[in-house]
């Protein structure tokens, strides 16, 4: 099919037009027309996603079903995937339908809502699939825009905080990556990803305000983008807006914040910093390791002290993302595959996980963990679930989760001994919280009035479930589904990046710094 992956990235665009344009009226027909066209139009670009990876050939480690055409002042529109970066589209066009049918109960500004959710899914799918760098950061940028409004719009009582919280922090990191897509254009000549990944960016010391800057120009630019994707990914200490973010969201928002989003900072460093800037990815590495390393530890262990559910929840998927970073910067097969199997594994746990919030908090209005408890006795095929997510996040053999964590420990384990150790101890502590808040809101007795009328899940929340707990299980047992497609790409990737930094030749007469 020509024009595969414009038809996928604009079709949830289109639908959100119509939506805009000849939805009318806000009584109840009205909200579930809205509902039925957001969710028919998020599905049928799942389905049309699906033809992408039947023509795409993962031997093939370039760039695949590439579109190009003439854009606006003499740029250029240009799209395509990769082995990197074909399973996040995917990732992204699955969870979609899954996002608008949780929010089946939400009747506030209804058509307002279902518009920012069809949009938002347009600029996460270009993110992925931009080839040219300022196509790339519009989708970047442009994605904030409808997360800032469900968040402020649809949010809890402290939303406004959260949203603008949300908003700086991410925004600000952003504009140190433009000056580099900037300097990187003024370097290269052009602002095409494909030309940039083989361009060679100077690396030799330079000096900036006295300080000698070892891997010069490459060292300054992968920092610019670090801030970016860091803030994006969360990486500790930038990581504060997370948590505020999740707890003022909606249901879907923070599916779709905790399960996407997230990965765009992962994504990042693969497309960019580690092709484009391979000697400062060297130099930068150890730094990254420890930051990850600490970012487990310190967030699994705030954790363990949180009374609000979507809290816990957050501060868990910033000690996984501490994994990813890990793996990526460990720079080699292992480390590269169990990064992105674990940023996709992620994607289905960590929606589960606040799906399961969003059930009970339908119910109750309350995420407090200690409003709950004995709630097996009440809601048996919710605490199945439950507890199948729960394992999954611990990383329990047998469950997609487990297989992310093992592959990034074993590259990680090749580059530092003691980084790996102490990463390791993420997975004893991720038990640790995890279990607590089953224990607590699941086990015990019903001794809470409040509790003793809640009833289990109807057919379309366990309908919601059942596509995650097929991906989560599935990925688990048969994790080659991820690893044939993205390996080809990732070893192409890390021939490169070992290629460059063989060819590089320190400056050993100069210090690292003043």
């Amino acid at each position: 099919m020509d024009n595969l992956l414009s038809i996928v990235t604009f079709l949830p665009l289109v639908a959100a037009v119509i939506m805009a344009v000849f939805l009318r009226g806000n009584d109840a027909a009205a909200r579930l027309n809205a509902k039925r066209l957001a969710l028919a139009a998020t599905s049928a670009t799942f389905l049309i996603s699906l033809l992408i990876l039947v023509e795409f050939d993962a031997s093939n480690t370039g760039f695949q079903l590439v579109e190009e055409a003439p854009w606006i002042f003499g740029l250029t529109y240009k799209v395509g995937v990769d082995g990197i970066s074909v399973l996040f589209v995917l990732l992204t066009t699955f969870l979609m339908p899954i996002t608008i049918a949780a929010c089946w109960n939400v009747d506030h500004r209804i058509k307002d809502y279902m518009i920012a959710m069809l949009v938002l899914e347009t600029l996460m799918i270009g993110v992925f699939v931009a080839l040219d760098l300022v196509l790339f950061y519009l989708f970047f940028e442009a994605g904030l825009i409808p997360m800032f409004l469900i968040i402020g719009i649809w949010g809890g009582k402290d939303r406004i905080y959260a949203a603008f919280k949300f908003f700086l922090y991410t925004f600000l990191g952003s504009v140190l990556m433009l000056v580099a897509m900037i300097t990187m254009y003024v370097d290269a000549g052009t602002t095409d990803i494909p030309s940039l990944l083989v361009h060679q960016f100077s690396s030799g010391t330079i000096s900036l305000f006295g300080w000698q800057i070892v891997g010069g120009l490459q060292t300054l630019m992968w920092l610019a983008f670090f801030a970016s994707f860091a803030v994006k990914m969360p990486m500790w200490p930038v990581h504060t807006w997370l948590p505020d973010a999740h707890v003022q969201a909606p249901t879907a928002g923070s599916v779709v914040l905790a399960a996407i989003l997230l990965k765009m900072g992962g994504y990042g460093f693969l497309r960019f910093s580690l092709p484009m800037f391979p000697v400062a990815s060297d130099i930068m590495a150890p730094l990254v390791l420890w930051l990850s390393v600490i970012a487990i530890i310190y967030t699994s262990l705030v954790a363990m002290v949180q009374e609000d559910m979507k809290k816990l929840i957050a501060y868990s998927s910033v000690a996984h993302m501490g994994f990813v970073t890990m793996g990526i910067f460990a720079a080699n097969q292992n480390g590269l595959d169990g990064a992105i199997f674990q940023m996709i594994s992620h994607g289905f746990i960590s929606g589960a996980l606040f799906l399961c919030v969003g059930v009970i908090y339908d119910r109750m209005h309350t995420r407090e963990i200690d409003a709950y408890g004995g709630l097996v006795n009440r809601m048996p095929a919710y605490a199945l679930v439950f507890m199948l997510f729960t394992m999954a996040n611990v990383g329990l053999p047998g469950t997609s989760g487990f297989v992310g964590e093992f592959l990034t420990l074993m590259g990680v384990f090749q580059v530092n001994t003691w980084i790996g150790l102490l990463a390791t101890t993420g997975v004893i502590l991720s038990a640790s919280y995890a279990l607590w808040l089953y224990r607590r809101v699941v086990f015990g007795d019903l001794i809470k009035e409040s509790l003793k009328s809640i009833t289990d899940m109807t057919t379309r929340e366990r309908a919601i479930f059942a596509p995650l707990i097929v991906m989560t299980l599935l990925l688990g047992v048969y994790p080659s589904l991820v690893t044939d497609i993205i390996g080809p790409s990732v070893e192409a990737l890390l021939l490169q990046y070992d290629t460059a930094l063989a060819e590089y030749v320190p400056d050993t007469h100069v210090a690292a710094s003043h």
